[in-house]
């Protein structure tokens, strides 16, 4: 009677191997669902990037604002006419700023 029950034993934990531990097992799925849902929320970023570069070329393409506005940002041009000024921040307040930093630094 003993080598029965430990024969259905040894039989039923070689038939729950291939369940949990196998190839297709439900450990395997679990890992591969994980893998799936990281897999899908770097294509939506990657979605999200590719529609904005459609539409910056898109722009290039068809509009010239665009490639003034890189012109402008990028190189630093201008349009004939136009003038650049670029406004600093006075001396009191940048000292005012460092003042702020020096004694938040010394309460730490």
């Amino acid at each position: 009677m003993r080598l029965v029950i430990y024969s259905m034993l040894l039989l039923l934990l070689a038939i729950q191997y291939p369940l949990w531990l196998g190839k297709g097992g439900w450990l395997k799925v679990y890992e591969m669902e994980k893998q799936l849902e990281l897999q899908q929320a770097k294509n939506s970023l990657l979605s999200l990037r590719n529609a904005k570069l459609t539409g910056d070329v898109k722009d290039l393409k068809e509009g010239s604002r665009a490639i003034e506005e890189r012109a402008r940002v990028e190189h630093g041009m201008l349009k004939e006419g136009e003038f650049f000024v670029q406004i600093l921040p006075s001396e009191k307040s940048t000292s005012n700023v460092a003042d702020g930093v020096k004694s938040s630094t010394t309460k730490q």
